[in-house]
């Protein structure tokens, strides 16, 4: 029977994928149109990829809560299923092997919020996936962690890290997460009413992902600091500014998400292999191995 999925926010990391690894697998894919009725663009379907979130973190505490309540409603009057791209931020500063046993304590008030909107979930009644994941790189866009921050200045032959070097951190690649996604719709009914998952992806380091790039690329790449400085210097004018300090925690924290639940459920799954997630974000000019077009024929990029 054909099966029909309401993407929200369609043309973001997690919507644009999503829509990508619904319509691949026969899906009929509709996607919600910010600013109308989400009641009513739910009718009929089966599965809705909440895909909204803020941009920049701006406005958390009135506008997540927000578009749970939209949501919610959306998913009661249809009957669908809720799948939600969770964070690690409800964990707080807890080092080491995250999964769904370990304590929700956040330290930040974001790891609040994202607590609470889990909690409205449950609490709805409302059939719901938590595919929980860490940092999102997206391989289609510019403004995902790795490229807007981590290869900020690689064109310079610089990496940036935004804290420890050496600190393992949690990677999520959005086209296998968007599968994995497609993959626990497809058996959401035997799952419970609502599943917290986590979703393993990759976990590297800034001192491995330099070595990878330093070695492929044949460059003389070296890490250097982001400047917190300035962004606490920003800080009082510019929201975004405020918004990253309280994360930096992140970025000094060793971790990586546990894949006991995950393989249980999907044991077939096959993530993108861990060299193509940590080179996905090389620009093509730096890159010997991506290639441009010129008159016709196809050259190695200069």
């Amino acid at each position: 029977m054909q099966q029909t999925v309401l993407i929200l926010g369609g043309n973001g990391k997690v919507g644009r994928h999503a829509v990508d690894a619904f319509w691949n697998a026969g899906w009929t894919v509709r996607s919600y149109k910010r600013g109308t009725d989400m009641v009513a663009a739910a009718e009929g379907v089966d599965v809705i990829v909440n895909g909204l979130n803020p941009p920049n973190y701006h406005n958390w505490g009135q506008i997540i809560p927000q578009i749970t309540t939209e949501v919610i409603a959306a998913a009661k009057a249809s009957g669908a299923t809720v799948i939600i791209p969770g964070n690690i931020y409800n964990y707080g500063n807890k080092p080491g092997l995250l999964d769904e046993d370990t304590p929700q304590v956040p330290n930040t008030r974001k790891g609040k919020i994202r607590v609470a909107m889990e909690q409205e979930y449950k609490s709805s009644g409302v059939r719901t996936i938590v595919l929980r994941a860490g940092n999102f790189i997206d391989p289609y866009c510019d403004d995902d962690l790795m490229k807007a921050a981590l290869l900020r200045d690689i064109g310079k032959d610089k990496l940036t890290t935004l804290g420890d070097p050496d600190a393992i951190q949690a990677y999520a690649y959005m086209p296998d997460w968007a599968r994995a996604a497609l993959a626990l719709a497809e058996k959401r009914w035997d799952l419970p009413t609502f599943s917290d998952i986590p979703f393993p992806g990759h976990s590297f380091t800034t001192t491995h992902l330099r070595a990878l790039i330093a070695n492929h690329t044949q460059r003389d790449v070296r890490i250097v600091g982001f400047p917190w400085w300035m962004m606490k210097l920003l800080s009082p004018f510019w929201e975004l500014a405020r918004e990253m300090g309280e994360m930096r925690y992140l970025y000094d924290m060793p971790h990586q998400i546990g894949d006991r639940t995950f393989r249980r459920l999907l044991p077939d799954f096959v993530p993108t292999d861990l060299e193509t997630v940590m080179l996905s974000g090389l620009p093509d000019d730096i890159d010997p191995n991506k290639m441009m077009r010129s008159g016709g024929q196809v050259i190695p990029a200069e």
